[in-house]
């Protein structure tokens, strides 16, 4: 049986690996939040291309569920989302 010494333990750095949809997410969330600390986490976490998937299956994703939620097409959906007029 392990016996820990008293007190906090020693911060360690995020060893452990991330996915690009992983990295994605927490981009994504970190600049909806303004949070350039957590943008740059995810960043860091996989190669800028994996992460430009990644951000694009997000989106795909967020459009497609919104859509179905609203019983409106992913286009006027996306086009919704940034402000477009209605094609």
């Amino acid at each position: 049986m392990f016996e820990w010494a008293a007190g906090p333990r020693p911060e360690r750095p995020d060893t452990r690996q991330h996915n690009i949809f992983e990295a994605a997410a927490t981009y994504v969330s970190a600049c909806a939040e303004d949070d350039q600390q957590g943008i740059d986490e995810a960043a860091g976490w996989v190669s800028p291309e994996a992460l430009s998937f990644g951000v694009n299956e997000l989106a795909c994703r967020a459009v497609i569920a919104l859509a179905r939620e609203r019983d409106e097409s992913p286009q006027r959906v996306a086009r919704t989302l940034l402000g477009l007029p209605a094609a």
